[in-house]
């Protein structure tokens, strides 16, 4: 059956109306009349504006493109048969196997929402943020601010766009040039596991046309080991140099990373994110671990 335009709206009011907001991360007050989610909460997920949620559900925005239905269903926390679902209902055709997956499971979205003190930003195999939460934001940035192609890691390290202009000054313990070497020997990794990924391999030629550094790490013979613990000292605009346990997470299944940053119990440098969570940050810049 040919979806109608009518489809895909019924779905998205009907799948927020389903989505209990503090599964998503938002605090229930007693006056919410509704149990689902808000039009503006929906649209604060998917980094899209109100107005053009409520012409999405009115029908009367009718071509959205697959990064927004894409946004659309990690904000929702749809399942993959529902994520396809979507898609189709939008006349576009679901992700193919074999490319690299932008899909979060609605249980590592409930997991990392429950954990909202502390700051945690969930990547994809070839280091694309797909999803974050407040305190995310609130040491980082808003990624939102960054167009949606730019929130890459890799691009923020050695691309010359929006993500590397915007990247807070951050100073890896392990130096540099292995942090770096471990984000290009990931990339190389997605590569020989998603060789049909046109989208990958764009990324990849991109960064290697403009990129000396990149170039080099992806031509050296030495096999680096790949991004996971690290200790980082992130230089915040309102709160200076905070330094920070970063882990990287992998989550069985899904091909993801979760990133997330603490600091030791009682130190100034959990002061300082105790202070993050008051304030919010307040500065633009986004960065990407």
């Amino acid at each position: 059956m040919t979806a109608s335009r009518s489809d895909f709206a019924a779905l998205l009011r009907a799948w927020r109306d389903r989505l209990s907001p503090g599964d998503a991360g938002f605090t229930v007050t007693d006056g919410r009349r509704a149990p689902g989610l808000r039009r503006e909460e929906l649209a604060q997920l998917a980094c899209l504006s109100v107005d053009y949620v409520l012409r999405l559900e009115q029908g009367r925005a009718t071509s959205p493109s697959a990064q927004v239905v894409g946004a659309l269903a990690r904000a929702l926390q749809l399942s993959r048969a529902e994520r396809d679902q979507l898609y189709r209902s939008a006349r576009l055709l679901p992700p193919r196997d074999g490319t690299v997956s932008t899909h979060v499971p609605p249980g590592i979205q409930r997991l990392a929402a429950r954990l909202g003190d502390v700051p945690i930003g969930v990547f994809t195999a070839d280091w694309t943020l797909v999803w974050w939460n407040t305190m995310w934001s609130a040491l980082h940035g808003d990624p939102a601010v960054i167009p949606t192609a730019e929130r890459n890691l890799a691009r923020a390290l050695f691309g010359n766009g929006a993500a590397h202009a915007s990247m807070l000054p951050i100073r890896s313990e392990r130096g540099p040039d292995v942090f770096e070497a471990s984000v290009v020997a990931d990339l190389k990794d997605a590569v020989s596991r998603y060789p049909a990924d046109a989208q990958l391999d764009r990324l990849v030629q991109e960064l290697r046309e403009i990129s000396d550094a990149f170039t080099h790490h992806w031509a050296t013979q030495t096999t680096a080991a790949p991004h996971t613990t690290d200790r980082k000292t992130i230089r915040h605009s309102e709160i200076g140099d905070i330094l920070l346990d970063c882990d990287v997470l992998i989550v069985p299944g899904a091909d993801l990373r979760m990133v997330t940053y603490t600091a030791a119990t009682g130190s100034s440098d959990a002061g300082k994110l105790d202070l993050l969570r008051v304030t919010g940050g307040r500065h633009t810049a986004t960065a990407l671990p």
